[in-house]
């Protein structure tokens, strides 16, 4: 896939794809300073758990640039730790970035940084070819036993631009892509944020047959019979395997129960907390509701325009994530394979 990478990182700057303008136009930023990195994360103009973790990462070595003391390492993580509070990979990030640095003295800390930040971004990179490769076998074993075109669904945005290469719950769809198999994508729009937009863009730009359609038809679609398994990515993954992801995921994994449809998760295993026992206790961000009020697009010239589609004073909810329990999901595609959502603790580089 050729496109510029959402996340550049030069030792005294990041580069990022400025998520909150596309689809419909690409920009850059350059962030130079640890509040410019934690605005990005908590506007979203970056977006995606392991994108946010690879950025919170590089913002930590910016901020120890010129000052690397204990007080600056901890003001640093604590600023960056409070962005997003749903998304591990932000807090495995933070404490591996502790981890690296807290037993050097100020004067190695800042190029540590660099160099840990680097590792994060170069292993994301390698964990979600990885996790295509293992979900290609499940859409080719799909592909030969249906012996036509493979109709995936997802919801919210889990490819490139959401990491940092290939994606999660994208990956296996590229690769079967690449090689060959006939694969379709049903694309939900995911409101309030619209990220399936996102993912259609994504899709169009490589080649991969894709429709959008309305969050609420994805029931409807997978009780024709036009659905044969859904993928998404997640936030984090709980011990039990209870998995947090965009608000409206849960609907999904139940329409799919309902219908006889596998339902998988992919992600690494640095979105997986096993701190955390279970789904109950994964904390669920609510977001301002202007999201919901107002709707971001181009109007009749081309131009950028948002469009109030609610009063100011109309109460709103924005829970921006829910949790899928672990008896709906199929199997978690990880870096080292699928397996089931109880199998989690077996596999390698699990932290009991």
């Amino acid at each position: 896939m050729a496109h510029l990478p959402p996340l550049e990182f030069t030792g005294n700057a990041i580069r990022i794809l400025d998520q909150t303008r596309l689809p419909h136009a690409e920009a850059r930023l350059e962030l130079r300073d640890l509040d410019a990195v934690a605005a990005a994360i908590t506007d979203m103009r970056v977006r995606g758990a392991p994108l946010i973790g690879a950025t919170a990462a590089c913002g930590v070595a910016l901020a120890l640039r010129e000052r690397a003391d204990d007080a600056t390492l901890a003001h640093a993580l604590a600023v960056l730790g409070a962005t997003r509070p749903t998304a591990v990979n932000l807090h495995w990030a933070l404490a591996r970035m502790a981890r690296a640095l807290d037993p050097l003295p100020a004067g190695e800390r800042a190029e540590a940084a660099a160099r840990e930040a680097a590792a994060i971004i170069a292993e994301d990179a390698q964990m979600n070819a990885r996790i295509g490769q293992h979900g290609l076998g499940m859409l080719r074993t799909l592909a030969e036993a249906g012996h036509g075109r493979v109709n995936v669904m997802t919801h919210c945005n889990a490819g490139w631009l959401a990491t940092l290469e290939h994606g999660t719950a994208l990956s296996p769809i590229y690769a079967a892509h690449a090689e060959g198999i006939d694969v379709h994508v049903w694309v939900s729009e995911t409101r309030p944020r619209n990220q399936g937009l996102l993912t259609a863009w994504e899709l169009a730009a490589s080649g991969v047959p894709l429709t959008l359609v309305a969050d609420n038809a994805a029931g409807l679609l997978m009780a024709r019979g036009q659905v044969d398994v859904v993928i998404t990515g997640a936030d984090r993954v709980a011990a039990n395997g209870d998995s947090a992801n965009k608000i409206g995921t849960y609907l999904k994994a139940l329409a799919a129960a309902d219908n006889g449809l596998p339902f998988y998760i992919a992600a690494p295993m640095s979105t997986v907390d096993f701190g955390c026992p279970d789904g109950g206790a994964i904390p669920i961000e609510d977001r301002a509701g202007a999201e919901v009020r107002e709707v971001a697009g181009r109007d009749a010239d081309g131009r950028p325009a948002t469009v109030r589609i609610a009063p100011d004073d109309l109460p709103v909810a924005n829970p921006a994530f829910d949790v899928t329990p672990a008896r709906l999901i199929t199997g978690i595609i990880t870096e080292h394979g699928i397996c089931a959502p109880s199998a989690l603790h077996d596999l390698p580089g699990a932290e009991r």
